[in-house]
């Protein structure tokens, strides 16, 4: 009973102290609210966007919203944090950045990744802050990335899925603000980044379906099955999507968050086949299924999405579920395996270059400290 009244304490202190904080953002304005209204996900009379089945949210956090699931939170679950640091390169930037025709890749962990497409580079999802939350001391990541904000090359576009903590990051995007990139967003996202200094002329907001095409590339949203909000007070405000990068030599499938649904199969059958499709495969649990996919799921997306290649995302950094930290890669190796899927599973800040051929060393397992029957550790 006192660890229960210990965690409301907490919580309800870190929520005080939450109501403060700069990193939730800005809500957007009144224009921006006309705006969202010609939107076909946008609901008028309750103010927010929604999903094709508009319950799954309210569902979710039914299942979600008790104390039991906030105990289990802080002492349930195992494994859920590596005891020793994953597999990590320092990338030669020289070699990344390096004139080809081939898409190249390097992954940071979770959902943060680089791409060189077509001599344009596209940083994704970045979260580079010691956590995926306003509080440094909660939801920390696992390690440093491998390259520091100020080693990253020099970026030209930004691209966001969703304003979530470990997809939008205040102290990444605010290192950005005086840097010449622009920022491509879902609808009303852009409304946080101009709170944090960002240039309105440097944001391109877009909904499902929509296109903004920059020298040779197309980006265009398409949808996710998820759900937005920084506070916990004002959520949907904001618009979530799933993302397709189209050019002369790559056609490409972000997935951001999202629960499994049709979307994957329109997706596919309007812009596949896709050479390599990212796509979220951890951090889930059967109370947010709606919001987030399975490993099994994630497999059935690809094939959907018509995709040649399975590039698990959403794992490896961040502590978001009661699974283990491994759990993810390994049921995704085993599915991909079994069926004959080609996947790409490299090691933190790995160059990945999608025109050649890219072994699996399953560098996981050497990250995963096993017990003896004498429960000691080897």
């Amino acid at each position: 009973m006192k660890k229960i009244i210990v965690l409301i304490f907490l919580i309800t202190t870190m929520g005080l102290t939450f109501i403060f904080h700069s990193s939730l953002g800005s809500r957007p304005d009144n224009k921006r609210w006309k705006e969202f209204e010609t939107s076909k996900q946008f609901n008028k009379a309750k103010g927010m966007f929604e999903n094709r089945k508009a319950e799954v949210v309210i569902e979710m956090k039914k299942l979600t919203i008790d104390l039991k699931i906030m105990k289990n939170w802080f002492y349930g679950g195992k494994g859920r944090v590596p005891t020793k640091k994953l597999a990590q390169v320092k990338p030669d930037l020289a070699e990344f950045l390096k004139p080809s025709t081939d898409l190249k890749i390097i992954w940071f962990g979770h959902s943060s990744f680089l791409l060189n497409m077509d001599g344009k580079i596209v940083l994704v999802d970045p979260v580079f802050s010691v956590s995926a939350s306003p509080f440094s001391f909660l939801i920390k990541r696992f390690q440093k990335p491998a390259l520091g904000l100020h080693e990253l090359p020099e970026i030209d576009y930004i691209l966001i899925s969703h304003d979530h903590y470990d997809h939008l990051d205040t102290p990444t995007i605010k290192y950005f603000i005086n840097k010449k990139v622009k920022f491509i967003t879902p609808l009303g996202v852009g409304s946080h980044l101009i709170g944090w200094g960002v240039d309105k002329d440097k944001i391109i907001e877009k909904d499902w379906w929509e296109t903004a095409s920059f020298e040779g590339i197309d980006f265009i949203a398409t949808p996710a099955q998820h759900f937005s909000g920084r506070d916990g007070f004002y959520d949907n405000e904001t618009l979530w999507a799933s993302w397709v990068l189209k050019s002369k030599n790559h056609n490409i499938y972000f997935s951001g968050d999202s629960g499994y649904d049709m979307h994957f199969k329109d997706i596919g059958d309007k812009y596949g086949p896709f050479d390599i499709a990212f796509l979220e495969s951890g951090q889930y649990d059967k109370r947010w299924k709606n919001v987030h996919m399975f490993p099994s799921e994630a497999v059935l997306a690809f094939k959907d999405l018509k995709a040649k290649k399975l590039f698990p995302i959403h794992w490896g950094m961040f502590q978001l579920a009661l699974h283990s930290w491994y759990e993810p890669i390994q049921k995704i190796f085993k599915l991909t395996h079994d069926e004959g899927i080609p996947l790409i599973a490299p090691k933190l800040g790995e160059i990945v270059t999608l025109g050649k051929h890219n072994n699996v060393e399953q560098w996981w397992n050497q990250s995963i400290i096993k017990r003896d029957s004498k429960g000691l550790d080897n």
